[in-house]
């Protein structure tokens, strides 16, 4: 082997086994890298709410601050070991945070699961490397003629830009969702739109997370189009 295809050679391995040491690096990366759960923790954020007014004919944006604190670890309904958050609310940084809901978060080893009023999500899963997928809202009646939830239904949860630095921190992103149905625009069609994208930073926690359900019923006589569903943005500003 001449120099010139020795030094190519060597130079191609050095590539391969940086990008294998990478990628293994992610695939073997901790649910608590991303979402560590210790008691007293907290993430501050600012807080963005979509709701419909005026007998749901047009979209208003509320904003406030919230915080989730780990306040205590517990058992979930299948005796894991839990932790449960509690949320609290201000509407600006000059009044006092109220508390105002509750979670559960329980780390399993290859998932985080977390219930949000009553449905428990897969928010993050092992192995975390890039358009890695699962079902994140499989535990949920999507199915059931009744059920509320019917627009959570197979949604695929994929990792992206995984250890990507934003702003000084090693992020991944969930695009959990991005569906829009019809034309949201025609004032006189049926349209739909869910969206998903959550961001967690390593040592920190969920940093960002969007999330969009709106369903437009067009006009009929006798009654004017209307809106159903809700939006919400987090952006963190603090944690400890």
């Amino acid at each position: 082997m001449n120099k010139l295809l020795l030094v190519l050679f060597l130079f191609i391995s050095m590539i391969f086994v940086s990008c294998k040491k990478t990628s293994e690096e992610f695939q073997t990366a901790e649910i608590s890298d991303y979402a560590p759960l210790v008691v007293g923790k907290y993430i501050t954020y600012s807080l963005d709410s979509l709701v419909f007014i005026n007998f749901n004919s047009t979209s208003v944006v509320r904003s406030y601050q919230v915080k989730y604190e780990v306040d205590a670890q517990i058992t979930d309904n299948l005796n894991r070991p839990a932790y449960r958050i509690t949320r609290y609310i201000r509407k600006t940084a000059g009044n006092t945070f109220v508390p105002d809901a509750t979670f559960l978060a329980t780390n399993t080893g290859d998932a985080l699961e977390f219930v949000e009023n009553n449905q428990r999500f897969i928010k993050l899963r092992r192995p975390i490397r890039d358009d890695y997928s699962w079902k994140g809202n499989a535990y949920i009646d999507t199915y059931s003629l009744n059920s509320d939830f019917r627009f959570l239904n197979d949604w695929d949860y994929t990792y992206a830009n995984v250890g990507v630095v934003e702003n000084g921190l090693e992020t991944i992103s969930i695009n959990q969702q991005d569906e829009v149905i019809g034309n949201p625009s025609d004032p006189n069609g049926f349209s739909e739109v869910n969206k998903g994208l959550e961001k967690y930073a390593k040592g920190i926690g969920l940093i960002y997370r969007l999330f969009l359900h709106t369903e437009y019923q067009p006009p009929v006589p006798g009654r004017d189009g209307r809106y159903t569903g809700y939006g919400i943005t987090l952006k963190m500003i603090d944690h400890n």
